[in-house]
């Protein structure tokens, strides 16, 4: 065998080596593991969990390292498939660390379990102050609902002036922790409960109720729940000739309820963890832009909120840490971490606190709340 023959087989031996060794060190940095993702993907919380998917997956496609591979599980905002969802995931995928589930009541079905797998659950809107006991291995970087649901108080005795208000509430874990704590609050403010009604999820009709709080004379009614109950509300309020002030929580968040209910939507009043799509801050900005350049449409706070979440599970795991207890640990240690719904920081619970933003619908959108 000839010298230049031998050279030859040498280069192209090399490169076949260089070509294996980057794709194993590209499948051995954060490609030999997968991220879990719980989602209501269908059901009446699909809008939510597109949004938070959106933000997911654009975290990742702009991640300038090898990102791990997602796993997606559809929990249709049910507590048992939600538990169902994580099983596999932890069983099946094998997954360090799960983003999500988003609902408090999923994520405080599912917490116990990763607390006892030890697996890393991250949800980036669960918001029940019960979470805060969940356990080491359980963080979020969504606001517990005693900031929103007091500041929501705050804001209606002092700010708005209202003293006496109704309660037309859901049902459902994230609803009733937000309510204790406004109650909590607005009565410490002297602030009366004049009434106190709940319905199940997916109630339609709620004519009975509200010619109840009609008669009692309630002209201020908080609603805490979600957007397409609270949008059933508001219809038939219109229908019936009843307007009183009505203030609701970050669950009336999505464009869907102006569709739903149109201009009966007019002058609600809503509380949402701090994020301003409109902000001209570099990072936010560059958020908007390539969200709006990717789906064709703003994000709104859920998607924001996810994006962040995904974006501090990657800088973690980009730091080497990819086992349970690395990445719990990691997790910890985040300081200040730059974020499009402001800065993150985890204490001893896996909670963070972030300032609470007051919003309005005007003129059929959602605008800044201007007294």
């Amino acid at each position: 065998m000839n010298k230049k023959l031998i050279s030859v087989i040498v280069v192209v031996v090399l490169a076949a080596l260089a070509a294996i060794f980057l794709l194993n060190r590209q499948a051995g940095n954060q490609g030999e593991i997968a991220v879990g993702v719980i989602l209501p993907l269908t059901g009446d919380g699909a809008k939510y969990g597109e949004a938070a998917m959106q933000g997911i997956e654009l975290a990742w496609h702009q991640s300038a390292d090898v990102a791990p591979r997602l796993i997606y599980e559809d929990d249709q905002g049910q507590a048992s498939t939600a538990i169902a969802a994580f099983q596999r995931l932890a069983s099946q995928g094998k997954v360090p660390v799960v983003i999500g589930p988003m609902y408090s009541s999923t994520t405080l079905a599912v917490a116990p379990i990763a607390e006892r797998r030890q697996i890393v659950l991250f949800s980036p809107s669960a918001s029940t102050p019960e979470l805060s006991e969940a356990g080491d291995y359980v963080f979020r970087n969504w606001p517990s609902d005693t900031f929103e649901g007091g500041a929501m108080a705050e804001f209606v005795y002092h700010t708005l002036g209202h003293h006496r208000i109704a309660i037309l509430g859901q049902n459902l874990d994230y609803a009733l922790g937000i309510t204790r704590e406004f109650k909590k609050e607005y009565q410490a403010n002297g602030g009366e409960i004049i009434a106190e009604e709940y319905y199940s999820p997916g109630t339609t009709d709620f004519r009975t109720i509200l010619t109840k709080l009609k008669t009692q004379g309630a002209e201020v009614v908080y609603l805490p729940g979600m957007y397409a109950e609270i949008a059933v509300i508001l219809r038939q309020q219109k229908e019936l000739g009843y307007r009183p002030v009505n203030v609701s929580c970050v669950g009336f968040d999505n464009v869907e309820v102006l569709k739903l209910a149109g201009d009966a939507t007019e002058g609600v009043l809503f509380a949402r963890p701090a994020y301003d799509a409109e902000s001209d801050e570099p990072l936010t900005k560059g958020f908007v832009d390539a969200f709006r350049t990717k789906y064709g449409t703003d994000p709104g706070v859920y998607a924001a909120h996810a994006y962040d979440a995904a974006r501090i599970i990657l800088s973690v795991i980009q730091g080497g840490n990819t086992t349970p207890e690395d990445i719990k640990k990691a997790l910890y240690e985040v300081e200040a971490f730059p974020g499009v719904t402001g800065s993150t920081t985890f204490d001893e619970y896996g909670d963070v606190a972030k300032p609470i933003q007051f919003m309005m619908v005007k003129n059929g959108k959602f605008s800044k709340y201007d007294d």
